[in-house]
């Protein structure tokens, strides 16, 4: 398995099936993910927490997120905007479809 360091190393996918052969050969190196996931959190305004979850939850959460090279809590937070962005979505169907 060979290791990306540099974006840029990373090509322009036709579908999703050329991203998934392209995955399966390669990996991002850690170093790589660590910096993209810190230079998101740079810029933005953020609060802190606390969230009380079943240990055996987070620890497939956790086991999850390692097998995408994630951090759990940067998962977590992704798994929440695409939910509320669907729900959001959703609502302002529900709302055209009564006017």
């Amino acid at each position: 398995m060979r290791t990306i360091s540099r974006w840029e190393d990373v090509p322009i996918f036709d579908s999703e099936e050329a991203e998934a052969d392209f995955w399966s050969e390669n990996r991002p190196d850690l170093r790589l993910m660590e910096g993209a996931i810190a230079n998101t959190a740079e810029g933005s305004d953020s609060t802190t927490i606390t969230l009380r979850m079943d240990p055996r939850m987070l620890a497939r959460i956790k086991r999850l997120a390692r097998s995408r090279y994630l951090n759990y809590q940067s998962m977590i937070k992704q798994w929440l905007s695409e939910r509320m962005e669907q729900e959001l979505r959703q609502g302002s169907n529900a709302r055209s479809m009564n006017s």
